[in-house]
């Protein structure tokens, strides 16, 4: 068992080419910078883990967007409970009196909402993303977000926005109520207690709005229970924790640029090329899910956006060994 008891480690076990691969990330290459964590979970235990300088296995690490993923499951959450129907149209106040009443939860869920977001992490002149966490949007991220205009008629194009997640946290929020609290007693009763993740701490906004674009914080055995909830359908041992099906919601691919490293589901990153699928997270954060092999791979870190593609590879050799 996973949750509440101890996760076992089985380190002996990893072959030689997976040590070999792990050992190259814990040595600090200059082209992928600073890996902080590093796991692989394979049939249920631990068979590689090792942390960089100043980390440790009781260490929590910020999620930066595979938080969004953590959202995902929130969603099964709240269809499990008659809460919400992922094809109603988001009942968001402001846009009732225009086109944006036709967006669906659904085109939320996969990044097809036609909403304006410019989801840069550098130029703070041009980003939506940097004024949403940082700047002018802090205090109430969904309304920020909501605020924006339709540049696309919903359900057509594909746009990865932070802002898009932080409106379903508000919807989310307004269905669970209780503002605050009782957001945080949901997501510990029903997705980080029951998984396991004794760690998890989630963030909130000025008017206590989850930040489920961004702001989770657990260990790295942690965020690998989470990845483990998906590896296995949904279920923790053996009990159903989401929706029959949620899973393949997740993974379903809809069309994204072919600029796009990744294929897209419903909050969830694709690598067809592996038939998995990742929380991917600003600085090289990933859980990467990889069904065909019983694993998981978590990789927490700082690496910048320009070293993306080396860190790309780098974790798909890893994936080849395994």
């Amino acid at each position: 068992m996973l949750n509440n008891v101890p996760f076992p480690v089985e380190l002996g076990h990893a072959g030689a080419a997976v040590r070999e691969r792990v050992g190259y990330f814990l040595s600090q290459p200059p082209e992928l910078e600073l890996t902080l964590a590093l796991a692989i979970v394979k049939d249920g235990a631990i068979i590689a883990e090792g942390y960089g300088p100043g980390a440790g296995v009781d260490q929590t690490f910020i999620s930066w967007s595979m938080a969004k993923s953590m959202t995902h499951a929130l969603y099964g959450l709240l269809t499990l409970d008659g809460l919400v129907d992922v094809d109603e149209p988001a009942p968001v106040e402001a846009w009732q009196h225009d086109e944006r009443r036709n967006i669906t939860i659904q085109h939320l869920l996969n990044m097809r909402s036609g909403l304006r977001f410019a989801e840069d992490y550098v130029d703070a002149g041009v980003s939506d993303c940097i004024a949403m966490l940082s700047g002018r949007g802090k205090a109430d991220r969904a309304a920020f977000a909501a605020s924006l205009p339709l540049d696309h008629e919903p359900g057509t194009f594909w746009n990865y926005s932070s802002g898009t997640t932080n409106i379903l946290c508000r919807i989310a929020g307004d269905r669970i109520g209780g503002g605050r609290a009782g957001m945080a007693n949901y997501l510990a009763s029903r997705l980080f207690g029951p998984v396991g993740m004794t760690s998890a701490v989630a963030k909130f906004d000025e008017v206590g709005t989850f930040v489920g674009s961004s702001f989770v914080y657990a260990t790295a055995r942690d965020f690998a229970r989470f990845g483990l909830l998906y590896l296995n359908e949904g279920c923790v041992n053996g009990e159903r924790i989401l929706p029959t099906g949620w899973v393949d919601h997740a993974r379903t691919a809809v069309p994204v640029p072919e600029t796009e490293a990744y294929g897209y589901g419903a909050h969830w990153w694709l690598l067809p090329e592996f038939n998995a699928f990742s929380c991917n997270g600003y600085e090289g954060q990933r859980i990467i899910v990889l069904p065909s092999h019983n694993a998981v791979v978590v990789r927490l870190g700082k690496t910048v956006a320009a070293n993306t593609v080396t860190l790309n590879d780098t974790l798909h050799s890893l994936l080849r060994t395994l």
